[in-house]
């Protein structure tokens, strides 16, 4: 986990008692967390401030997962997105992971798999953006 920042988390949920719930347990356990009702709307906040990790639901009505997972590989490539399904689908989660998803979990998922998970992809992401940083450094005329 981060030293001074706190991880930031988009939680993408068209359930508003499911996303309100999950975004109030996962500021109780340190997160900075914004959420979206759909799709639609998380692309627009992705658009803000930068996010670390969307933990993003496979079935919305406005843009399904795997379309909102594309449009945030292409836009913001290094964001990690977790998956969330409410229906186990293995083709859904198999596309999902070979189109950039960190993982994909069923719900309801246990609070602690799903911080792992998060801390996890928020790893990942600082690996990636601390190479990224040296390289830029190391490059002629840096």
């Amino acid at each position: 986990m981060p030293d001074e920042n706190p991880i930031s988390v988009l939680l993408v949920d068209d359930e508003e008692a499911f996303r309100e719930a999950l975004a109030r347990r996962l500021a109780r356990k340190g997160l900075s967390v914004v959420t979206a009702p759909g799709g639609v709307p998380a692309l627009e906040r992705l658009s803000g401030p930068p996010v670390d990790v969307v933990v993003l639901d496979v079935k919305m009505p406005d843009l399904d997962g795997l379309s909102v997972l594309a449009q945030i590989k292409q836009a913001w490539p290094l964001t990690e997105v977790i998956m969330l399904s409410g229906h186990a689908d293995l083709p859904t989660s198999i596309t999902g992971l070979e189109n950039g998803a960190f993982d994909y979990m069923l719900k309801p998922t246990p609070l602690d798999e799903l911080l792992d998970k998060i801390r996890d992809a928020w790893e990942k992401k600082a690996v990636a953006e601390k190479k990224i940083a040296a390289l830029r450094a190391s490059a002629p005329g840096a």
